[in-house]
């Protein structure tokens, strides 16, 4: 009787500890956050940004690969845009010449595109926290490629500092 009580007294407990079902919501969110601040089994951008000079930002290899300057500008202006839609403001005319979000990087502007990178991101996790289920469902495809292109050139720009030798593999990257 005894052993009985306490198999039902752990599994009492036991159930008491799930987690709660996830959510389109909570998915999201978990896949922004992940790529911008909250270290899981890779690294966010944050983290891959942190500690590098403008001089380090605007180093390549000199093979025709992009900077982490240029691929952090390229993500402030994607992220940026797709925030502007979500919140229906409007949108700047777009050439579609991908190259040109590469190239506008100029060492002169690196920390205050690195604080409006994160300031983005940061605004791209409200609008997900802050909106309703039905226009997640909407969006949710949009912004799980969000998650998506983040960590692709978040892994390009740890790859470039490895390059360089300013990757501290203590950061999450071996």
């Amino acid at each position: 009787m005894k052993k009985i009580l306490l198999l039902l007294l752990i599994s009492h407990l036991a159930m008491g500890q799930t987690k709660p079902e996830p959510t389109l919501k909570s998915i999201l969110l978990e896949q922004l956050k992940t790529t911008h601040t909250d270290k899981d089994w890779f690294v966010p951008v944050n983290i891959a940004l942190a500690g590098l000079t403008a001089e380090q930002a605007n180093w390549n290899d000199g093979k025709g690969n992009h900077s982490i300057g240029q691929l952090a500008h390229h993500l402030l202006f994607w992220n940026g845009r797709v925030l502007a839609s979500f919140k229906g403001e409007d949108v700047a005319k777009f050439d579609g010449d991908n190259d040109k979000t590469f190239t506008n990087f100029d060492k002169k502007s690196w920390e205050d595109v690195v604080k409006k990178l994160d300031v983005v991101l940061a605004d791209l996790e409200k609008f997900v926290e802050t909106t309703d289920e039905a226009k997640l469902k909407e969006k949710y495809s949009t912004i799980a490629h969000i998650g998506t292109h983040n960590a692709y050139h978040t892994g390009q720009i740890i790859y470039i500092r490895k390059l360089q030798g300013s990757w501290e593999a203590d950061k999450g990257v071996k």
